[in-house]
């Protein structure tokens, strides 16, 4: 089945660095566009970054534009997003999606941005 799990969050402080890692596993990774989403308590999900399945066709949310940059290795099943210049409003769990949507996604990973 489909397996994703997600890795690299933490707590950083304000205009700080984070590189969020998924472990994709149980289905062909290579012809999948992929995605990561967020959620912030209270909030609902938001799209923040996808990527094509030959890793083109990149597309980002307003607010992370010029910050976060996502990328994929199909050889290693594997998809990335760096994240720089971190706010605190980025605060969420970071989840990595099969697709750009759906209900096929990791457990999730703490992203906290605070002093």
């Amino acid at each position: 089945q489909v397996q994703l799990t997600e890795s690299g969050g933490g707590l950083v402080q304000p205009g700080g660095s984070l590189k969020l890692s998924c472990a994709a596993s149980g289905f062909d990774f290579t012809i999948w566009s992929m995605s990561w989403h967020r959620q912030a308590p209270g909030k609902e999900r938001e799209l923040v970054a996808t990527i094509g399945a030959a890793g083109g066709r990149i597309n980002y949310a307003d607010s992370v534009k010029g910050r976060f940059t996502i990328s994929r290795s199909n050889f290693r099943n594997m998809m990335y997003l760096q994240m720089n210049n971190l706010k605190p409003e980025d605060t969420a769990v970071y989840y990595c999606v099969k697709g750009s949507g759906g209900d096929d996604r990791g457990q999730g990973t703490q992203v906290t941005v605070s002093i």
